[in-house]
């Protein structure tokens, strides 16, 4: 019985034992709760390929998606002072912040880069909601200006993703007046004669949705995104009425004049190259854009360290 106990039974017990599997392979859906394989899942730029479902995507993985090549350089920001009120509420300010940058392993609520999209040189800012829900401090502020300068240096054309939850409290007025600060940014750009361009992302709310979010030459949102400065919850209950489905939704927004296109991301790249070239008045990208047959060959030789042009030479040679 010993023998049996001791080696058999646990031989047996390892080989169809249940493995156990990473908690990072497998992501469930917020919306229909599909499990999703995360290479799956990243191919389609976090969205559900069962419910056509749109999850956060972090901000270097998106611009990687818009970029040629995904290759792009970030644009300096200046750091604003870092607790100018000496907040507190539950803990410090100064916590929250190194908490968030902990978690996170961001900087701040905003990531601004410079590249071509399309062969369009083009400054883009992108909000990042996982950063204390995207809030709009001074430091994204400060971000949307230095993306405003960038694209008046190269005379690029400025396009800006959305995300946030509103003013950050923790900084009071000076949050507040970085509204009137982005609107001056946004307005340096279209006095330069350069596009304007905003997508908003779920979710876009409050002061964020009062100044640059809403200032775009063309205006873009992700499906269902929610879009609004009050909430649904605080409206309700405020005129004490059933607000109408879908309301405050991009869906909803685009039948009421609200926004000019609801693009789903896998195609936003695309969406964007087109726009930025009639904005430009540049030529629709044709098949002339495109690496003919005989560049990839060459191409292909030439990564297998064989000169293009001794290929007519090598074909010449007797067989063995």
């Amino acid at each position: 019985m010993s023998w049996i106990s001791n080696f058999t039974r646990p031989m047996i017990n390892s080989l169809f034992s249940r493995r156990e599997v990473p908690e990072n392979l497998w992501k469930k859906c917020d919306n229909c709760g599909t499990m999703l394989f995360h290479r799956e899942l990243s191919d389609a730029l976090e969205t559900c390929p069962n419910c056509n479902h749109h999850m956060f995507i972090a901000p270097r993985a998106r611009l990687e998606s818009l970029f040629d090549g995904g290759l792009f350089v970030d644009v300096p920001v200046p750091e604003p002072i870092a607790d100018p009120l000496n907040f507190k509420d539950q803990k410090p300010y100064t916590k929250r912040m190194t908490d968030a940058r902990k978690t996170t392993g961001r900087n701040e609520a905003m990531v601004v880069a410079e590249g071509d999209i399309g062969k369009v040189k083009t400054v883009v800012a992108v909000q990042d909601f996982s950063f204390m829900a995207g809030s709009m401090g001074m430091y994204v502020g400060n971000a949307i200006i230095a993306a405003a300068k960038r694209a008046v240096e190269l005379k690029a054309p400025f396009i800006l993703f959305s995300a946030a939850g509103g003013a950050r409290m923790q900084e009071g007025i000076l949050s507040l007046m970085q509204m009137p600060r982005t609107t001056v940014a946004v307005n340096m750009v279209k006095e330069a004669g350069l596009p304007y361009i905003v997508v908003l992302t779920h979710p876009t709310t409050g002061g964020v949705t009062a100044s640059y979010a809403m200032l775009g030459d063309i205006q873009i949102a992700e499906p269902n995104a929610l879009i609004c400065f009050a909430g649904p919850r605080v409206i309700e209950q405020t005129i004490r009425e059933k607000l109408p489905e879908g309301f405050q939704r991009a869906e909803y927004l685009l039948d009421h004049g609200m926004l000019d296109r609801v693009v789903h991301r896998t195609e936003m790249r695309d969406e964007l190259a087109t726009i930025l070239r009639l904005l430009l008045n540049k030529e629709a990208r044709s098949v002339a854009d495109l690496p003919s047959p005989a560049d990839e060959a060459d191409a292909v030789l030439e990564g297998a360290g064989v000169s293009p042009d001794a290929l007519p030479a090598m074909q010449d040679q007797p067989k063995a």
